[in-house]
C-alpha cells in the first residue's frame, strides 16, 4: 500500500496538497495578514487558488495580506505553474516515447535508461523559459507604466499572468487599464505563452533560434517545420481567442453596457476572450456582461489552454479531437483526421473520457453549490443564480479565476466544493484516474460483447 501511495502518479497529488497546507498555515497567521483575521477555510481557499493557479479569491489580495502574505501567494503561484508544467511535460515526453501512463515501472525505466533524456537539462530548460518570459514581462510592464506597475507589482503580475493564475494586487483587477493597448497586449502575450505549454514554447523557441542564426550567417538551409502537436495547439488557440473575441464583442455591442468607444470595446472583448483561457484577470466587470457573453465565456473556460501548460480546462487538443471525430462522422470516415494525420483510437478514447469526466464533475459541483448557496429559495426568487453558480463551477474546475462576484459570498460548504473543484481541475481527471488505476489489478478475462441499440 505504501509503495502505491508514493508511486509516480501520486507524487503530484502529495506535492500540491502539501504545498497548499503549508501555504495556508503561513497565510492564516499574523505575519501573512495586513489587518483583519483570516479563517482557516479562507486561508486554505486562498492557498489552493494560488497553488492551482486559479485566481478565485474570498478576500482582496492587495489589502488583506501583508507583503509577506503576498510573497507566500506568489511562491505558491510559481510552484504551481512550474510544478504542473514539469509533471505534464514529463508525461508528454514519456507518451512520445510510447510509454504507457498506467505502467509506472516503465515510466521509471524510461527516465533512468533513456540515454537521450537528461532530467537535469529538461528541468533547466523549463525553469529558464519560465523565468525568462516572466522577467521580460515584468520589465515591459514597468517600462510602460512605472507608476501602476512598480518593480514589485510588475513582477507579481507578470508571474501571475504567465502562470495563468489571475491574482492581482488591485481590487478591480486590471480595470484601470481597460483602454491601455500596451498593458493589455503584454498581459495577453504572457497569458497566451503560459497557456501554450512547454513543449510548444520549446519548439517555437528552437525554430526562432534557427531562423535568427540562418539570417545572421546568410545560409538558407532547409527550414524545420512545426510538429503536428504544436501546429494543432497554435491553430486551435488562435481560432478560440479570435472567435471568442468576435462573439463577446458582438454580444456586448448590441446588448451590453458600453465599455467605451468601439475600438476599446474590441480590446476588452479580445482581452476577456484570452483571459478565459484560464488566466482570471479582467478589465471589465464580469457581472455587467450579457448572458450571451457569459455563455461563450463558459465554453472558453471549459476548454482552457493546451497540454503541458499552466492552463487548466479540458485542453485545446481535446476539443480539436472531439471536433475532428464529429466531422468524421458526418463525412462517413472511420478515422478522425486532423491536419492530414489520423488520430489514434487510444487518444480518441482519452479525449472522450476527459470530456465525460469533466461533464460529471461540473454537473456534480453545480448541483452541490445550488444546494449550499440557496437551495431553499424558490426559483422565482433565485432567477439568474444558476448561471452564476455554473460560471463559478466551470471557472474553478478550469482553474480560470473569473467570477460574477459570487466567490466572496460562498458558504463554508460552497468554499469546500470550490476548493475540490480547483484541485481536481488543476491535476486533471485523467491524471487522477491514472493514479487510481495504479491501485487496480488488471483483469485477465473478458466479458462477451453484444450490440445495444443507441440513439
Amino acid at each position: 500500500m505504501r509503495i502505491k501511495l508514493f508511486s509516480p502518479f501520486w507524487m503530484p497529488v502529495w506535492f500540491f496538497a502539501g504545498a497548499i497546507l503549508a501555504g495556508a498555515s503561513l497565510l492564516a497567521f499574523d505575519p501573512g495578514l495586513a489587518e483583519q483575521n483570516l479563517s482557516w477555510i479562507d486561508a486554505v481557499f486562498t492557498a489552493t487558488s494560488a497553488m492551482c493557479v486559479t485566481g478565485l479569491v474570498v478576500v482582496d489580495t492587495g489589502s488583506a495580506f501583508s507583503h509577506f502574505g503576498q510573497m507566500v501567494i506568489l511562491v505558491l503561484i510559481q510552484l504551481g505553474g512550474l510544478g504542473i508544467m514539469t509533471f505534464t511535460s514529463l508525461a508528454m515526453y514519456l507518451m512520445g516515447r510510447h510509454v504507457s501512463l498506467s505502467d509506472r515501472i516503465s515510466v521509471g525505466q524510461s527516465l533512468l535508461h533513456d540515454p537521450r533524456f537528461s532530467l537535469r537539462n529538461f528541468l533547466f530548460r523549463v525553469i529558464c523559459i519560465t523565468f525568462g518570459i516572466e522577467l521580460v514581462g515584468a520589465m515591459l510592464l514597468w517600462l510602460v507604466d512605472p507608476q501602476g506597475f512598480h518593480p514589485y507589482s510588475a513582477l507579481f503580475h507578470s508571474i501571475s499572468a504567465f502562470c495563468n493564475a489571475g491574482f492581482s494586487l488591485y481590487a478591480d483587477s486590471l480595470s484601470a487599464w481597460h483602454s491601455n493597448w500596451s498593458i493589455n497586449f503584454i498581459f495577453m502575450a504572457l497569458i497566451t505563452l503560459g497557456g501554450l505549454g512547454f513543449y510548444v514554447l520549446n519548439e517555437c523557441g528552437g525554430l526562432l533560434t534557427h531562423e535568427v542564426r540562418a539570417r545572421l550567417s546568410g545560409k538558407r538551409g532547409e527550414r524545420p517545420s512545426l510538429s503536428w502537436h504544436s501546429s494543432v495547439v497554435l491553430r486551435t488557440s488562435v481560432l478560440l481567442s479570435l472567435g471568442g473575441a468576435a462573439a463577446i464583442f458582438t454580444a456586448e455591442l448590441f446588448g451590453g453596457e458600453s465599455f467605451g468607444i468601439w475600438h476599446e470595446e474590441l480590446l476588452s472583448a479580445l482581452f476577456q476572450s484570452v483571459t478565459c483561457r484560464t488566466a482570471g484577470f479582467n478589465t471589465v466587470d464580469i457581472a455587467h456582461m450579457t448572458n450571451v457573453s457569459l455563455v461563450f465565456m463558459l465554453f472558453l473556460m471549459l476548454v482552457g489552454g493546451s497540454p503541458g501548460s499552466c492552463a487548466g480546462g479540458i485542453k485545446t487538443t481535446t476539443l480539436r479531437a472531439v471536433w475532428g471525430f464529429i466531422c468524421a462522422q458526418f463525412a462517413g470516415r472511420q478515422q478522425t483526421v486532423i491536419g492530414k494525420k489520423a488520430l489514434a483510437s487510444s487518444s480518441m478514447n482519452k479525449a472522450f473520457t476527459l470530456l465525460v469526466f469533466a461533464g460529471f464533475i461540473v454537473a456534480g459541483g453545480a448541483i452541490i453549490l445550488n444546494i449550499s448557496e440557496g437551495g431553499d429559495v424558490p426559483h422565482i426568487q433565485a432567477r439568474g443564480n444558476f448561471l452564476e453558480i455554473l460560471f463559478e463551477v466551470i471557472s474553478a474546475y478550469g482553474t480560470v479565476g473569473l467570477s460574477t462576484g459570487m466567490t466572496g459570498k460562498l458558504t463554508s460548504l460552497g468554499k469546500v466544493v470550490v476548493i475540490m473543484l480547483m484541485f481536481i481541475g488543476r491535476l486533471g481527471p485523467i491524471w487522477l484516474l491514472s493514479a487510481l488505476q495504479s491501485w487496480q489489478v488488471e483483469q485477465r478475462f473478458r466479458y462477451p460483447e453484444r450490440d445495444l441499440p443507441l440513439g
